[in-house]
């Protein structure tokens, strides 16, 4: 094989990669979703900075296991804390523009 294949190849790989990493993200994000509809039967709070903590180590010691930048990957999760919370606020009502009261 060549280069210019086995390139090729290697970027279709990672292109699969890409794709697989956005399908676990929206299933993340769906699973958040469904976590904040509970927290809010419950009436317990978005935030929970002991669970984001928790959940960010975890993710580093994972990548120490793998070789990787554990600052890498805490940066990533907590980009996706932060979306994850999005998803888990309740939605909100569009508020009516108030109107200007003329002078008198």
């Amino acid at each position: 094989m060549s280069d210019s294949e086995l390139l090729s190849e290697l970027r279709d790989a990672i292109e699969d990669l890409d794709r697989d990493l956005v399908r676990l993200l929206a299933r993340r994000l769906a699973l958040a979703a469904e976590i904040g509809q509970i927290k809010r039967r419950l009436g317990l709070p978005v935030m929970d900075p002991a669970r984001e903590a928790e959940v960010v180590r975890r993710g580093a010691a994972l990548a120490r296991e793998e070789g990787i930048d554990p600052e890498l990957v805490r940066d990533v999760m907590w980009r996706i804390i932060a979306q994850a919370r999005g998803v888990q606020e309740p939605p909100r009502r569009p508020t009516r523009p108030t109107r200007p009261t003329p002078p008198d």
